[in-house]
This record gives structure tokens, sequence and C-alpha cells, in this order.
């Protein structure tokens, strides 16, 4: 009768499933926190909101302070373009600050190839300001 020979790897101590489970304890801990903080971030304001009476709309608080047209009208409605001109401008020269001032830090690593690029750019960007200037897309009324 053959023998059967047991291997070394057979003779390790095998741990039970709820050791291993033991090893994501911190990860839920974690995620349990996250949702707690990030429910209680959504429905506490809520709640306090409807406590204190500051949910109840009016005409002031539906006025259009910041979009330019009514907040709440048919959607088909024409509006005033003239606003999103005016973001588009604030996006344009966003972006315009964003690339000036890492260009500014090394601008003298760069040289003048660097220099001129930044001016043709500025100039791009001035031309167009004035052009919309002179268009009159500036003047609200």
């Amino acid at each position: 009768m053959p023998t059967l020979s047991i291997p070394s790897s057979a003779n390790a101590i095998v741990e039970p499933a709820s050791f291993v489970l033991l090893d994501y304890l911190p990860i839920l801990i974690f995620l349990g926190v996250a949702l707690t903080l990030s429910a209680l971030f959504v429905f506490l304001p809520m709640a306090v909101s409807r406590l204190t009476g500051t949910h109840a709309p009016d005409p002031e608080k539906t006025s259009e302070y910041e979009c330019g047209f009514p907040a709440f009208e048919a959607p088909r409605a024409q509006f005033d373009v003239r606003f999103y001109l005016v973001a588009i401008l604030f996006i344009i020269f966003d972006l315009e600050a964003a690339f000036l001032f890492p260009w500014a830090v090394t601008v003298t690593d760069l040289g003048w190839g660097a220099w001129g690029a930044m001016m043709v750019f500025l100039g791009i960007l001035t031309v167009g300001f004035i052009y919309e200037w002179k268009k009159g897309a500036l003047d609200w009324e």
C-alpha cells in the first residue's frame, strides 16, 4: 500500500473566515463615518430650514438676481443672451489668468519665444474684448 505524503503547506494554520473579515473592519468603519457625515451634511440643513421656517419661498427669494431671467417660467420663453456673453467673457479671462501665472513664474527660463507666444495670446484676447465692447455686448440696460 502506497503512503501519502502531506505537503508542508498543509501544516500551515488556516485562519477562520471571521478573522480574515476583521482585516476589512477599518474600511467599513471609514465608509460608515463617510456615509453618516454626508447624510448629515445633506439632511441637517434641510431639517433646520424646516424648523426655522426659512424654506418658504417668496417673490424676493425667487427673484432673478443671479441668473438674469425669472427662475420659474415656461421653458421655451426667450431670454436675454447678454448674461451668457458676460459669463463667457469671465471664463475667457479666468483662463487667461490661469495661463498667465505659470508663464510669469517661468518666463526667464523659457526665453523670448515664450514671451512672444504669450504676447500673441494676450493680443488675441484683447482684440476679442475690444470687438465685444464695440458691439455693445457689455452694455447692460
